[in-house]
Formats: structure tokens, C-alpha cells, sequence
């Protein structure tokens, strides 16, 4: 499945995409503040993926609202509010992705499975931070489709606007990723690989950087308005290729890279999930502004030298979360494709 296009460096990717800001991990804390925590407080929905010695998969948890908890160190789900409890093993690493109804930006959480007590599974966190809205937005994620959802895996992948991408790294660290695209150009089944598009958003390149590390993969397929979802595995591989980049081109756009999964396991079910946070019709979340826990974030960060002081001096000034908004705004008028 490799090819003379492929990606196969941390080098080659940067030469292709670029290097990560460094202010970009000015966002990142170490554990949950009370942001996050009202964040997860009004959540209906998360997407985790669980990656251990055993393999990598990701799963859905979700209820109404206020089905997960925790503290400081600490995050705490319920096992029955997961669609496949039993990936929550002990010493499993996780990524998560909460959404918040009618909002485009995400609240991520990696950490480890560090106890199952009380029907519950904990994780320590690790890192804790807010995601641009840009796949949400691409997706059009809360836009529900209204037509009848496909049953077979093939219509119901061309129907597919967003995924959830479960990568894990070398060290066995995993990370959780939402993509997201129009109907027809966000995946592509070809035989027995998935094709999907690298997209511009928030440049930490996690996902691309584990692919290079360790190929396994998880997905998460879903159509907007359905209860139904898609879950793949397998190895992934990323390519320059320009075939089969033009195939993702939107507004003109090509994407810089394409990533393709040989599928080994592809399962389509209805999400208990996805049921119980009976996400649509949509009622927006407006008890919290994104940008007020971005801006919180960095605050906390615990990263120290001249840059770090800079950006926590240049987020003092008066009205910063206005201007953080509109530059936002632009970014993702501006930056989509």
C-alpha cells in the first residue's frame, strides 16, 4: 500500500505543510479548569478513541447533557453512556473530542485510563484544549441532512460528512481528530481503502505526525441527522499524489496531502449514543464562548520563556476576546480549504 508519493518523515510532512506555531501549544493545559468543566457540564455528545497494546478503536458516549464529570486531574465517564464500554480498559490511552450543540469549536481531552470504579471509566488528563470550528463548519455538522440515511457502507460513505480520526503515536499516545467535508467529498471508498483530505486547522499535526509513527487508525463516519455510524480500522499511509488529491478539490482548492486507510474492519450500526443526545433538532449552547476558554487557556499554560510571556501580556489587553472572535472569523472565512 506504499507508494513513491508517500509521506513517510516528520521532514518530508514539514516540507509539505509546514511546522507547528509554537504559540499554537500556548493553548494546551494539563488538566481540566472550570472552563473545561462546564464545557463537559453541557456536552450531549464525545467521540473517544482508545488505543492500547491490543489496537486502537473509537467509540461514541453521549446522553442529554451532564452524562460526564470530574475534576482537575480527572475525567470521569459512565461506562453504559459508551458505545463499546469495553474498549475502557486499564492503562488504555484516550483521545476525546466533546462537541457543545450549535457550536463549531471542540473541547479536546488526551489522557489514560487510570481506574473503572463505580460504573465508570477515569481518565487522567493529560491535555485539555479548544479546537478551531473548521471542520464543524465544513461538515455544515449541525445542519442536519433530513433525507433517509443509506444502510449499505458504500452509499452511506458518499452521504458521510464528518469523521473522527483516532491516531496513535509511537509511544502509544492517542489522539482524537474531527474532519469534516460536503457530502460526495468527504471520504471515498475505493476497493478496500478510504480516502479522505487533509484540510487547513489548527496545525498541530498530531494526527498526520502518528500516522508517520505507527500506521493504525480508528474512524468514526457519520451523516449529519443520523443515528447511524460508520466505525472503521486498519493502517493508514499519506500521499502527495496528485490524482488522487484533485479528487478532494473544493472551491478550486487542491489539498496539500490525502490520506488513505486500507480497511481492516468497517462496521455500520446505529449509535446508543447518538440516540440518547438527540442532538437535532438543534438548540445552540450559549452559556460558553470558545474564545473566553481559549483565552483562559493560555493563561494557564504552563510553558515559560519570552514567547509565552508575550502572548499572556498581549491577551491583557482590554476587549482581547472580541478581537480573538473576529480574527476567528476570518480564519474561518478565509482559511477553509
Amino acid at each position: 500500500m506504499t507508494g513513491s508519493t508517500d509521506i513517510a518523515s516528520i521532514e518530508a510532512l514539514e516540507a509539505v505543510v509546514g511546522q507547528t506555531p509554537p504559540a499554537m501549544h500556548l493553548k494546551v493545559i494539563d488538566h481540566l479548569d472550570a472552563g473545561a468543566l462546564a464545557w463537559l457540564s453541557r456536552s450531549p455528545l464525545a467521540f473517544l478513541g482508545f488505543g492500547s497494546a491490543q489496537g486502537l478503536r473509537v467509540t461514541l458516549a453521549g446522553c442529554v447533557v451532564g452524562y460526564a464529570d470530574g475534576d482537575a486531574r480527572t475525567l470521569r465517564i459512565p461506562l453504559a453512556m459508551l458505545d463499546e464500554p469495553a474498549l475502557a480498559v486499564l492503562g488504555a490511552h484516550v483521545g476525546a473530542l466533546f462537541l457543545l450543540p450549535g457550536v463549531g469549536e471542540t473541547l479536546r481531552i488526551n489522557g489514560r485510563v487510570s481506574g473503572l470504579q463505580d460504573g465508570a471509566v477515569q481518565i487522567e488528563v493529560c491535555e485539555c484544549y479548544g479546537h478551531c470550528a473548521k471542520a464543524m463548519i465544513r461538515s455544515r455538522f449541525w445542519d442536519a441532512a433530513g433525507a433517509e440515511t443509506p444502510r449499505e457502507a458504500a452509499p452511506f460513505t458518499d452521504a458521510v460528512r464528518f469523521v473522527a480520526l483516532a491516531s496513535m503515536s509511537a509511544r502509544g499516545w492517542a489522539d482524537l481528530s474531527p474532519k469534516g467535508d460536503p457530502a460526495g467529498g468527504m471520504v471515498q471508498l475505493e476497493h478496500r481503502t478510504l480516502w479522505f483530505a487533509d484540510r487547513p486547522g489548527n496545525r498541530r499535526l498530531d494526527s498526520l505526525r502518528n500516522i508517520i509513527e505507527q500506521p493504525r487508525v480508528a474512524l468514526a463516519l457519520l451523516v449529519p441527522g443520523s443515528t447511524n455510524v460508520a466505525r472503521v480500522h486498519g493502517q493508514a499511509r499519506i500521499t502527495t499524489d496528485p490524482a488522487i488529491r484533485e479528487r478532494f478539490a473544493v472551491q478550486g482548492k487542491v489539498p496539500s496531502l490525502a490520506i488513505g486507510v486500507e480497511i481492516a474492519g468497517l462496521e455500520l450500526r446505529e449509535s446508543a449514543a447518538l440516540k440518547r443526545a438527540a442532538l437535532w433538532p438543534v438548540t445552540p449552547e450559549k452559556g460558553i464562548e470558545p474564545t473566553k476558554l481559549f483565552l483562559a487557556h493560555i493563561k494557564l499554560n504552563r510553558n515559560r520563556g519570552w514567547a509565552a510571556a508575550l502572548a499572556r501580556a498581549s491577551i491583557a489587553v482590554p476587549g482581547m476576546s472580541t478581537l480573538m472572535q473576529k480574527g476567528l472569523e476570518k480564519d474561518y472565512k478565509d482559511n477553509l480549504y
